[in-house]
């Protein structure tokens, strides 16, 4: 039997597809929505997509403990994909949780590095992770069954840029790039539906109980080099190549302002330290996704590139 889902931040980037891919997949499906979001024309009409796929729609919020308490109550599953300014208000989900008893799987907002074994010096950066980590704390503390999902890099930011801290890019530049460091520190980087069907795979599978799934499948672990050169050879062409020091990235870092300090920071952490690679993942905490479930045909950077072409 498959768990009842709730999705709590349901109409944010990564939220809205964990909705549609619960829905598709079998799972009964539940969205909490804040009423006044519908004012919004797009979040209206994603909310009625989510009807029109069975997706049951509840009226509340993070900081309305009753809506949250009554949401939870219908749910084997919750999961979070509340954005990085609500990330410390994920305590008001676990003492709901702790209060309604009946869930028996929780689903934190990561959905990035592992904050626990980071190497991220940069302080925007730092204190995200600081914030997550404490989310996790929380959770051990309350003794709430989770399961930490680590997806590395998101496909639809970090391939359209190369890898470059403009993360707006849509497609990838043909004439000029810049390189940090020495473009070898390897990151990992998913599609977004890939990270979804991995984390719905895990939220009834006992080997993901009180663990974290870490999305780290083979031919997704590259460096910025790695994916220049694979864009380079679909195009026929070799880009010109501005190399930007740690040290400079660094000073650039400190002198500009918010959000872009920390899209540098991940960019540091990610693309320079190797933060998504430098610890070996150990049964004592974690499970690797393309091992647990293979039958899920993952989407690699360089076929992903072939969408630019």
């Amino acid at each position: 039997m498959t768990s009842k889902i709730l999705v709590i931040g349901a109409t944010g980037y990564i939220g809205k597809l964990i909705v549609e891919g619960s829905a598709n997949s079998g799972h009964s499906t539940l969205a909490l929505v804040r009423e006044a979001s519908l004012s919004d024309p797009v979040t209206a009409k994603l909310v009625d997509s989510f009807k029109d796929l069975g997706v049951t729609i509840l009226y509340g919020n993070l900081n309305d403990k009753d809506s949250l308490v009554k949401a939870i109550k219908q749910a084997d599953v919750v999961i979070s994909a509340v954005g990085r300014p609500q990330v410390l208000d994920q305590i008001n989900i676990i003492d709901a949780i702790k209060e309604c008893g009946n869930v028996k799987r929780f689903l934190p907002s990561e959905f990035g590095n592992d904050v626990d074994r980071t190497v991220a010096i940069a302080p925007a950066t730092l204190s995200d992770f600081a914030g997550k980590a404490r989310i996790r704390r929380a959770i051990e503390a309350a003794k709430i069954p989770y399961t930490y999902v680590v997806t590395g890099c998101f496909a639809g930011f970090f391939v359209p840029c190369l890898g470059q801290c403009n993360l707006r890019l849509r497609t990838p530049p043909r004439e000029k790039v810049t390189i940090y460091d020495n473009g070898n520190g390897k990151a990992i980087i998913n599609t977004e539906d890939d990270i979804v069907a991995y984390a719905l795979k895990a939220v009834d599978d006992s080997r993901t109980l009180n663990k974290i799934l870490y999305i780290h499948p083979p031919k997704n672990i590259v460096s910025q080099n790695d994916m220049v050169g694979l864009w380079e050879g679909k195009i026929g062409k070799t880009l010109e190549k501005t190399y930007v020091s740690e040290e400079e990235l660094l000073k650039n870092i400190k002198e500009t302002q918010p959000p872009m300090d920390f899209v540098m920071g991940l960019i540091h952490t990610v693309l320079v330290k190797g933060d998504l690679t430098s610890f070996t993942i150990d049964p004592s905490f974690g499970v690797e996704a393309s091992e647990l479930y293979p039958e899920v045909k993952y989407t690699s950077v360089d076929e992903y590139l072939n969408r630019f072409v």
